[in-house]
């Protein structure tokens, strides 16, 4: 890291040491009021969690995505709850500063980065996951104004949003996003209980003959599809980090624990199989935050990444199931009990292989990137 990253790093992980996680460890594992998210992502954001990869126009600090994933990863050691709710917002920030028109910009993006307002990004539909493009949620012109019917979910952000970009299908292949402000008459947000990671919000959306102004297009009229191509790769870049973030905390918890713990006359950390899970764990984080980073870079230098970013996302979160089921070996009882943060880290691993296109999904991309074959017709 340059000295001005290693800076941010460190203040960040101060900061969420001693303030944000022992009031989140409190909190527990129950939902967060929106209360809640605002006082902590508008703390956060002064330390560039939201606001670093943003252009200083908009009031971001114009940073790297490098430095951001590096931000954004003390966070996530800290409450993966609480950093996906960023991630939302920062992959939002960067469509809606590309795409919207200037009103929408004007009346969010500033509430967005300053952690004051939340987005939400409609793409998954209950029989539409990886494949978007057959996306149903319709928007129909009525005048000067979309009519839009449909349901959206595994909608991150959905109950504490203040604007929801929606993707729809607004004529024959044809993919459009559009902004539609929260309290839109006809939207209804619905919760969605999950094995881990409940603190933050996950919905399903249902529009009913919701109307808003044609003027709320974002990006063209037809350019939903690509759009949406180029928001995948931040948020792959942000799900490798969710692996690797989480199983640096394992890996931690694993060491200080494996110091502790004496059997059989010794350490169990002088136990050689013990000592190999954590040898591999730590070789295993370095190597998913690597291909992480390279892909970040690429971004910063504008080149499309596609093939990249699904390798750092496949292997981020797949490392990450690993780990920290290895950290539940290494505590063994303890491992088990709510006492010890290492079973809650080990359910919320096995969630990470499954957004932002699935683990398998990953692999046929990056096939049909090297051989030009694809594997859906």
């Amino acid at each position: 890291m340059t000295e001005e990253q290693e800076m941010a790093v460190e203040s960040v992980r101060k900061f969420v040491q001693n303030e944000i996680e022992p009031e989140i460890r409190a909190h527990g594992e129950s939902h967060f009021s929106k209360e809640q998210l605002v006082k902590w992502s508008s703390k956060l954001s002064e330390f560039g969690y939201i606001s670093a990869p943003h252009p200083e126009e908009s009031g971001g600090y114009g940073m790297d995505w490098k430095t951001h994933l590096l931000i954004w990863e003390e966070v996530a050691v800290g409450s993966l709850d609480l950093a996906l709710t960023g991630l939302i917002n920062v992959a939002g920030i960067d469509l809606l500063i590309n795409n919207a028109p200037q009103h929408v910009i004007d009346e969010y993006v500033p509430g967005l980065i300053s952690g004051e307002k939340f987005i939400s990004i409609g793409i998954s539909e209950p029989d539409v996951g990886s494949d978007v493009a057959a996306v149903k949620t319709r928007a129909v012109k009525d005048g000067d104004e979309w009519v839009i019917n449909g349901e959206k979910t595994w909608i991150s952000n959905g109950e504490h949003m203040d604007i929801f970009v929606c993707t729809c299908k607004t004529g024959e292949g044809e993919l459009t996003h559009i902004a539609i402000p929260a309290d839109t008459p006809g939207l209804e947000v619905k919760g969605i209980e999950k094995m881990a990671l409940n603190s933050q919000s996950t919905s399903q959306i249902f529009l009913a003959d919701v109307r808003v102004p044609v003027a709320n297009t974002v990006g063209k009229e037809g350019d939903g599809l690509k759009n949406t191509l180029v928001t995948f790769e931040r948020a792959r870049c942000h799900m490798a980090a969710w692996g690797y973030s989480i199983a640096r905390r394992a890996l931690e918890e694993s060491v200080k624990y494996s110091q502790e713990r004496t059997q059989h006359g010794k350490q169990i950390a002088g136990h050689q199989l013990i000592a190999l899970k954590i040898a591999k764990m730590a070789t295993e984080i370095d190597a998913a935050r690597l291909l992480t980073l390279r892909a970040a870079d690429m971004i910063d230098n504008g080149i499309r990444c596609d093939k990249e970013c699904s390798m750092a996302k496949w292997y981020g979160t797949e490392i990450a199931v690993t780990a920290c089921r290895d950290a539940v070996q290494i505590h063994g009882g303890n491992g088990v009990t709510k006492e010890f943060i290492v079973e809650r880290l080990a359910r919320e691993a096995i969630v990470g292989p499954i957004p932002d296109g699935t683990t398998e999904i990953q692999q046929l991309l990056i096939a049909r990137l090297l051989t030009g074959i694809q594997a859906f017709k």
